[in-house]
């Protein structure tokens, strides 16, 4: 995809919708504010990054003839997630929920391995960023200014729903539908396959 403007609305769709890293970081807004979340922008970029490059340059063309290899990567992915909502549910709970804001239920480095993990990366890998048609690196400076204004975006939704459910006095919600969700993609993931 070498059109700079159809490039550019298709990285919006993709990272627009819906995922783990996107749940994560709304998560984040709502637990710890949009400030103390922005730490997270720097970790999902770069593991962005080094997921479509990866991707792309080297186990693209390998795992187009392997799909034994991509269907592990799938189980590994959704069992990652699955551990992640685990986790998020029981940092979440009851009265841990105020301890954890302080902390900051969302670390850096979840976010990062979340990111890295995230399908999405295929889809910018294998059908977005145009490698071998143009110099990928004005489209990667590119994807990175959209990545932080869309993840923004998230960790301010969080942010507004986050005080919204702190005035109705259900501000312990918050990560347990954040573990909901991520549980939802890992389980996709998994059986994603035996549906087809």
């Amino acid at each position: 995809m070498d059109n700079p403007l159809l490039f550019a609305l298709a990285v919006l769709a993709v990272l627009a919708t819906p995922g783990p890293t996107n749940t994560l970081l709304a998560t984040s807004g709502a637990m710890v504010g949009v400030r103390r979340s922005l730490a997270l922008v720097p970790a999902e970029a770069a593991g962005y990054s080094i997921a479509i490059l990866t991707l792309g340059l080297v186990l693209g063309p390998v795992m187009a003839g392997q799909p034994l290899l991509a269907a592990a990567l799938r189980a590994a992915v959704g069992a990652y997630l699955l551990l992640l909502a685990w986790r998020l549910w029981r940092r979440g709970a009851g009265g841990m929920v105020g301890a954890v804001a302080g902390a900051g239920l969302v670390r850096p480095g979840q976010l990062f391995l979340t990111t890295l993990l995230n399908p999405k990366a295929v889809i910018f890998a294998l059908g977005i960023v145009p490698f071998g048609k143009a110099p990928v690196l004005p489209y990667m400076l590119g994807f990175l200014a959209l990545l932080a204004a869309v993840a923004v975006g998230w960790i301010a939704l969080g942010a507004l729903l986050g005080r919204a459910a702190a005035r109705r006095g259900v501000a312990g919600v918050v990560p347990r539908i954040g573990a909901t969700a991520v549980a939802g993609f890992g389980v996709l993931l998994l059986v994603g396959p035996l549906l087809r």
